[in-house]
């Protein structure tokens, strides 16, 4: 059995170690940019949710809104109903919102 290895084998190994150790950094580097990338990603889609989000309490909020103005109006209404049927028979009972709910008007 011989001892020596044939020279050409040795260079072909040695290129290659030095080809994987060369390509080391760029590899490295690569992966960084990869999960920097991936990062900056989840970054936006978080983005987006939280805006989706906020979109949606505003206009619940804008609802909530509307509704008030538009029972303030139909309790003012009714308040200014009751007081014409009021003045036009003073003998008659009207039914207001505070009477309907248990509370009487003095």
């Amino acid at each position: 059995m011989a001892d020596t290895v044939n020279p050409q084998i040795t260079d072909s190994v040695t290129q290659t170690n030095v080809k994987v150790l060369g390509d080391a950094p760029a590899m490295a580097l690569g992966n960084v940019y990869q999960a920097s990338a991936h990062s900056l990603g989840l970054m936006f889609e978080n983005a987006v949710g939280a805006q989706q989000q906020l979109a949606i309490a505003a206009q619940a909020a804008t609802v909530q809104g509307v509704v008030q103005i538009y029972s303030v109006d139909t309790a003012a209404s009714a308040a200014a109903i009751a007081e014409i049927l009021k003045a036009g028979d003073p003998d008659a009972e009207v039914s207001t919102p505070t009477a309907a709910s248990g509370k009487t008007e003095d």
